[in-house]
């Protein structure tokens, strides 16, 4: 409600300055227009025309805002409290006993019994049997035969020659006595002579020859031969025998027993409970708002208006 309030101070400025606006617009339009109508010339003068613009600006408004507060109470409630009771009561109930007998009994019973037979059965299988026979066959062999020849290969030689070297005596305390020392030493001269050498080489012969070889072939044979086995056949035999099986027999048998049994009855108690209640209070709240504002300026306006008739008009 407070806001709808402060909405209508801002509608009245707006609606100030429109008005305004449209009242400087029929002064310097319609009716200047009115005036100059029919002219011949025309002649421009600078009027000062009143132009209005809304600004808002921003105010601090205190509105109070409602805020519940808990306040804690304490009351006294009574309570109802169950408290439970085991009682007990006799029960008296028929159950059944089970009691074991020993019962002597005939049972008949069919058994398979196995007899066993011999019997003869004449087989007859084949058997290969190894024959041996002498072929000839013929049988290629490679022989390696020798082949001389000669050729010529280059033999290194030598022989040892004896060779004096002369070396400077050793420095002493008397030079013009030293003279140079002769070492003799064998060296050996190497040297390449060209021989011919007798060399044998192998080439290989191919020799075809005829050589008795044993063969073994099989040779299936028929034999036949006797032979037991023996058969089992089952045969049905009814056999009679007594048997001592134990049998349960339930007898009644009525037994007393206390039974439990639980109650639950009512206890009144007091106790103290806290209770939170709210409690309304106006707290005072500042707001920013915009506020319209209507500020007015004089801007310079050209106006053409005719001389001969609006000279008057014009200059006011």
């Amino acid at each position: 409600m407070g806001r709808k309030w402060l909405a209508l101070p801002a509608a009245a400025v707006i609606w100030a300055a429109v008005a305004a606006g449209v009242a400087e617009a029929r002064w310097c339009g319609a009716a200047r227009r009115a005036c100059c109508y029919g002219g011949t010339c025309c002649q421009s003068y600078t009027v000062m025309k009143t132009c209005c613009q809304v600004v808002y600006e921003q105010q601090q408004v205190t509105c109070y805002k409602t805020v519940y507060e808990r306040v804690v109470e304490e009351r006294t409630v009574e309570c109802t409290q169950y408290v439970p009771k085991t009682y007990y009561r006799e029960c008296t109930y028929t159950t059944y006993k089970p009691v074991w007998k020993d019962v002597t009994r005939e049972i008949t019973y069919t058994i398979c019994k196995p007899v066993w037979e011999t019997k003869t059965k004449e087989i007859q299988y084949t058997v290969w049997e190894p024959v041996y026979e002498t072929v000839e066959r013929e049988v290629t062999t490679v022989v390696c035969k020798p082949v001389r020849y000669k050729t010529t290969v280059k033999v290194c030689t030598g022989h040892w020659e004896t060779q004096v070297i002369e070396s400077p005596a050793p420095a002493t305390c008397a030079p013009a006595t030293s003279a140079p020392v002769r070492c003799v030493r064998r060296v050996w001269v190497p040297e390449v002579v060209e021989k011919e050498v007798e060399c044998v080489k192998y080439v290989q012969e191919c020799r075809t020859k005829k050589v008795p070889v044993t063969v073994c072939r099989m040779v299936p044979k028929t034999k036949t031969k006797v032979c037991q086995y023996k058969v089992c056949r089952y045969e049905y035999e009814t056999v009679t025998r007594q048997v001592t099986c134990k049998v349960c027999e339930y007898q009644p048998v009525t037994v007393t027993r206390k039974v439990p049994y639980t109650v639950c009855e009512p206890v009144r108690t007091q106790r103290v409970v806290q209770c939170v209640r709210l409690v309304p209070k106006q707290v005072p709240v500042t707001v920013t708002r915009c506020v319209p504002k209507v500020v007015c300026r004089q801007v310079p306006v050209k106006v053409c208006c005719p001389v001969p008739c609006c000279a008057t008009c014009c200059c006011r």
